[in-house]
Order: structure tokens, then sequence, then C-alpha cells
């Protein structure tokens, strides 16, 4: 099994930096891969007595809101990392429209919850264009009680194949970091302490009716993170040549000349299993992995 710390092909600082200058607000992309995370849930018979939505606001307020619906009764922890959207989300969840009293939610805690205190963790569209994915991971683990799971999504190596080819054609530096394959996630999560990953994708193509249009939405997904992308600014000469590749090759004569991109969409649901310790001449435990191993073992002595 690869070890893994990063993506194929990421720049961990330009990552850092996105990560700080990502919108205050959620893409339709996002709420629509959201939206369909969370129809997912409905495969899950355990209802979660307390859950953990990281940073909903870029992944997915709507998104968000459905899961909230879906168990008005747990506790709920909200992560923002980046102050600027967390003071945002705050302004969002206080609106009128929002109304958290009607889901009669027993508790509401902002920020990172106590480790192993969380029973599900939902996190929508957040790894691809992480700095460093496999520690995000353990720390989603390490917040997670025993049984607890994670349930994700995030962009697949398929994502944006049209525009790539264009740039390729070109000869021009990639147009993106290249995107971890389901399997490599799978492994990651089993690196990181999950058990029972399952991973599922789907592609989900789009289609805009001029370059512009798509370079805009495109701009609210994320930047391109590749290590070899070009290093200088582009000239008004480029972006136009551009844009004519884009029309030229991107239309589809069936969708009415509309500009057609395909995106990879990965889920990925794992559970968090008991502890086990090889004990050696010397083993050396967490006290929070020794409380989840004692009360595992009265559980089943009961």
């Amino acid at each position: 099994m690869a070890e893994f710390s990063t993506p194929p092909t990421i720049d961990p600082i330009a990552a850092t930096r996105w990560q700080r200058q990502a919108p205050a607000h959620s893409p339709w992309l996002h709420d629509e891969v959201g939206r369909r995370m969370e129809e997912r849930l409905a495969w899950i018979m355990q209802k979660p007595a307390a859950w953990c939505s990281w940073e909903p606001l870029y992944g997915s307020l709507a998104a968000h809101q459905r899961v909230a619906e879906r168990y008005p009764q747990s506790a709920l922890s909200i992560v923002e990392t980046q102050p600027v959207r967390a003071a945002a989300l705050r302004e969002h969840l206080s609106s009128p429209w929002w109304s958290m009293s009607r889901w009669r939610q027993p508790r509401l805690h902002w920020g990172q919850p106590e480790a192993g205190s969380m029973n599900m963790l939902w996190a929508n569209m957040a790894l691809h264009n992480h700095p460093n994915p496999q520690q995000l991971l353990q720390t989603w683990h390490r917040l997670l009680a025993v049984d607890g799971f994670v349930m994700f999504s995030c962009l697949g190596p398929d994502t944006l194949a049209e525009v790539r080819a264009v740039h390729a054609e070109q000869g021009w530096p990639a147009a993106s970091h290249e995107f971890t394959d389901m399997h490599d996630w799978g492994d990651m999560l089993v690196q990181a302490g999950f058990a029972e990953p399952v991973m599922d994708m789907e592609r989900i193509t789009l289609s805009y009716s001029s370059a512009q249009k798509l370079r805009a939405e495109l701009r609210e997904l994320g930047r391109n993170l590749h290590p070899r992308r070009f290093g200088a600014l582009r000239g008004r000469n480029w972006l136009a040549q551009l844009d004519l590749s884009l029309a030229r090759q991107l239309a589809r004569a069936d969708e009415e000349g509309r500009l057609v991109v395909t995106f990879e969409i990965i889920y990925g649901h794992a559970f968090k299993p008991a502890p086990r310790v090889k004990l050696q001449g010397e083993s050396v435990i967490s006290v929070q992995d020794m409380q989840q191993m004692l009360r595992q073992g009265r559980t089943q002595g009961e």
C-alpha cells in the first residue's frame, strides 16, 4: 500500500493560500453534490447523537441544512477553519430565514469538538484542494467516537478532462493539479485508522453558454495548484486564444452548441473501529484509546 501525504501534483503552499481565499458562499456544484450525498444517509440506519459539519459555508450551506433537518435531535458542532468564513456563517445562521430553533437542535457548538465525541463527521467537497488531506483525515478520525463514521465527497481524476485536453493540444502546462483516485482515497482512509471504507463515484456533465461563463464558475471551485503551472501573468492574447479553443473544442451540437465539461464526483464513507494495541515489552497508548477500549470491554461483557 502506498504512502500518501498530499494529492498528486499539488503545491501545498498554493493550496494553503486557496484555503484562505475560497469564497464565503457555496458554489452551485457543491450544493448539488451535497444534496446527492445527503440522500445517501438514507442507507445508514445509525442516527448520530452528535455530528460535526466541516466547513459548511463553502462546502454547501444547503446540504448542511438538509442534514440538520434529518437529525433534528442530534447535537451539532460546526467547524469553519477560516475566520472570514466563520464570521459569514454566523451571520447566515442568525438571519431570520435560517431559524435554527425550528430544528430543535439540543446543542450547538462552534469550533472543533472534543476528541472522540462525534458519531458522524460530514465534509462536502473539502478534500481535493486541501494541502494535506491525509492529515485532515487523521483529524476527522480523532474527533469521531468508536463506531462513528465520516461522510465526504471530493473531485476525482476525470474532472475537467475536456479542459485538460485543450491545454495539452496547445502545448500549455496542465490546466489544474491532478485529483486523487477513489481507490487511493480508500487506502488513505485505512492509513488514517478508518475501517470498512466504501467508495463510490459518478460523473456530472455541465454545459455553459460561453467560455467566459465556464471560467467564472471554475474560479469559484478552486485554482490550478499544479507545482508546474504557468508561473507568470497571462496576457489578453492568451486569454482570447483560450476562450476560442474552449469554444471550438467543447461545443456540442446535441447541446445546441453549449460548452460541455465533466466533473467526476467521489463519495466516501468509513467507520472508526475500536483501537487495537499490539502488546510488546513496552506499549504506549493514548488516554482516549484506553478509555474507548475499556468502554468496549464493558459493553461486550454485558
